[in-house]
C-alpha cells in the first residue's frame, strides 16, 4: 500500500514520503525524516507509524527520525503467506538497522514495539544508546485483559478481528482517555491500512503471538528479549506512562522501574494506552530534556 494511496484528508496529519526496504520480496515501509542523531520509533498493534507523526514533526528538526511499519502493518506489504512471528518482526527491524547502518540509536517503543525494539537492541547492542519505553513490555507476563483474550479464540477471534475489524476499531476509542482527540481524520488515519480482511492479517497474528505459557512458539523469543535487558541497566531510560491504560497497566511500569532503577519516569494520570495521543504535549518536551541531559557525545 504505497503512500500515494493515502486519502488527501490524511496528508496534513501524515505529510511524509515513506521509504521502501525489501525483505524477501516484500515492501517494508518506514519514515526517514531529518538529520542528526537517530531516533528510531517502533509501533505496536494495531497502530502504525502514523502514531508517531507528532514526534517526527517535532524531532526531525534536529534529529534523524525513523518510524517503521512492521510487515503486515501500516503502509508495508501484507502478504497472506507470512508467519508474522515476533522473531520475524525483530529480525526485520535488525535488517533495516544494519542496512541503514544506524548507530547511537535512541529507541522509542510502544506496545509490541517495546518488545520488538528491545529485541533488536538485544541482538545489536552496540548500536543503541538511549531508550524511551511507553506503555509496553519486553518481559514475560500472565496478565491479559479479557477483551484481548476473546480475540484469541479460534474462528471467533478471526471473525471479530479480521472480519469486523473489532480490534483496530475498538482501539480508536478505548485506547484514549480524551475522546475529543480522536477526530474523524485521526480515526481514519489509524484505520486506513486495515480496511479489509486481508489487510488485517497481522493485527490478528499479533494477538495470537501473546505467549502465556512455555509451549507457545513465541515464548522462547520473549525469554531471549527479557534476558537481554540486563545489559542495558546502565543506559539512560525514560518511561512515559499513561496510567489509565487498561492493557499495559502501571504494574508493567513497576516492572520496568524494578529492572531499571535509574530510569526517569513520567506518570501521566489522565492518559490511556495511546499515550502519544492523550499526552504528546507532555512527552515531547520531557523527551527533549531527557535527550539533552543524556547527550550521546557526553
Amino acid at each position: 500500500m504505497p503512500t500515494s494511496q493515502l486519502p488527501k484528508s490524511l496528508h496534513d496529519e501524515y505529510p511524509f514520503e515513506p521509504q521502501s526496504f525489501d525483505i524477501n520480496g516484500h515492501r517494508y515501509s518506514y519514515i526517514d525524516e531529518g538529520t542528526g542523531e537517530t531516533i528510531l520509533m517502533v509501533h505496536g498493534n494495531p497502530s502504525w507509524s502514523f502514531a508517531w507523526r507528532n514526534f517526527v514533526k517535532h524531532f526531525s528538526a534536529n534529529h534523524r527520525c525513523i518510524a517503521v511499519d512492521h510487515l503486515g502493518m501500516g503502509l508495508s506489504d501484507k502478504p497472506q503467506d507470512y508467519g508474522y512471528t515476533i522473531d520475524q518482526h525483530i529480525s526485520n527491524l535488525c535488517l533495516l538497522i544494519e542496512s541503514l547502518d544506524l548507530k547511537n540509536i535512541t529507541l522509542v517503543g510502544h506496545d509490541w514495539g517495546g518488545c520488538i525494539g528491545m529485541g533488536a537492541a538485544g541482538r545489536l547492542p552496540d548500536r543503541f544508546s538511549r531508550f524511551v519505553m511507553m506503555n509496553t513490555a519486553a518481559f514475560r507476563s500472565l496478565a491479559i485483559p479479557l477483551r484481548i483474550a476473546v480475540c484469541r479464540i479460534p474462528a471467533l477471534g478471526a471473525f471479530g478481528v479480521r472480519g469486523l475489524n473489532l480490534f483496530a476499531g475498538a482501539a480508536i476509542s478505548q485506547a484514549v482517555v480524551d475522546k475529543k482527540r480522536m477526530t474523524p481524520t485521526i480515526k481514519e488515519g489509524y484505520l486506513f491500512p486495515y480496511n479489509n480482511w486481508a489487510n488485517r492479517i497481522a493485527v490478528h497474528r499479533f494477538v495470537q503471538e501473546i505467549p502465556l505459557k512455555p509451549s507457545h512458539p513465541t515464548y522462547k523469543t520473549l525469554v531471549e528479549v527479557e534476558e537481554n535487558l540486563a545489559q542495558f541497566k546502565d543506559h539512560p531510560f525514560l518511561l512515559p506512562w499513561g496510567e489509565k491504560d487498561w492493557c499495559f497497566t502501571t504494574n508493567f511500569l513497576d516492572e520496568w522501574e524494578r529492572r531499571f532503577p535509574s530510569a526517569e519516569t513520567l506518570r501521566i494520570p489522565e492518559a490511556g494506552h495511546y499515550v502519544f495521543e492523550d499526552a504528546h504535549e507532555l512527552i515531547i518536551p520531557k523527551m527533549e530534556t531527557f535527550l539533552v541531559a543524556n547527550s550521546i557525545s557526553a
